[in-house]
C-alpha cells in the first residue's frame, strides 16, 4: 500500500514538472503558453518594477489633444509646479533581455509624469533679476525674449516691472517660455 502512494505521488510530481518545464520554455523563447500559473515563478511582464524594463520618453506632443487621444501615449503638456499640476502619460516598455517574465514583453505603462529639464536654474535666474532685472536679464534667461526687450528698453519699467519680475519669480509665476521645470543644483 505504502509503495503504490509512493508510486503515484512520483508519478504525479514527475508529470507536474514536465507540464511546468514546457510552460517555462515556451515563455522564455518569446511563444505565450496557454495558461498562466499564477502561483509559478514567472510573474507578469507588465507588473515588473521599473528597474527591470527599458521605457522611453513619453512623446511630446505639443499641445495636440487629438493625438493623444488616439494613441493613448504622449504628453500634451509640460511642466507644473505642483503635484496636481503635472500631467501623467503612458508610455512603451520593453523588458530587458534577461529577465523572464510571462507575457509580452513589450506593453504600454502609465503614470509617468511630463516633465522636462532645460538650462535653467531658479537661483541664477532670481540672482539676475535683483542685480540685472532693470535691464531684462531674468527674462532674456526664460526665453521670453519679446517681454525682455520691452523691459530693457524701458529700464524695467521705471523699476516698477523690475520688482514684479522678482515678486513672480519667487511666486512661480514667472517661468521658462519651454514650459520646462527648474533645475535643481546636484
Amino acid at each position: 500500500m505504502m509503495i503504490v502512494k509512493s508510486v503515484s505521488i512520483l508519478v504525479f510530481l514527475s508529470i507536474f514538472v514536465t507540464v511546468r518545464g514546457d510552460a517555462n520554455n515556451k515563455t522564455s523563447q518569446g511563444e505565450e503558453s496557454q495558461t498562466y500559473l499564477p502561483y509559478g515563478p514567472l510573474v507578469q511582464c507588465s507588473f515588473l518594477p521599473l528597474e527591470f524594463l527599458d521605457c522611453e520618453q513619453p512623446l511630446d506632443l505639443k499641445g495636440n489633444k487629438t493625438a493623444k487621444e488616439d494613441t493613448g501615449l504622449g504628453c500634451v503638456k509640460y511642466g507644473g509646479y505642483r503635484y496636481e499640476d503635472v500631467e501623467k502619460a503612458n508610455t512603451t516598455c520593453t523588458v530587458l533581455q534577461d529577465i523572464e517574465c510571462y507575457g509580452n514583453r513589450t506593453f504600454i505603462r502609465g503614470g509617468f509624469p511630463c516633465i522636462k529639464y532645460a538650462k535653467n536654474y531658479f537661483a541664477t535666474t532670481l540672482i539676475y533679476s535683483i542685480l540685472l532685472g532693470f535691464l531684462g536679464m531674468d527674462r532674456f534667461c526664460l526665453s521670453h525674449t519679446g517681454t525682455a526687450v520691452g523691459k530693457l528698453l524701458t529700464i524695467g519699467g521705471v523699476g516698477i516691472w523690475w520688482i514684479v519680475d522678482i515678486v513672480l519669480l519667487v511666486t512661480n509665476g514667472l517661468l521658462p517660455e519651454d514650459g520646462s521645470n527648474w533645475n535643481r543644483y546636484v
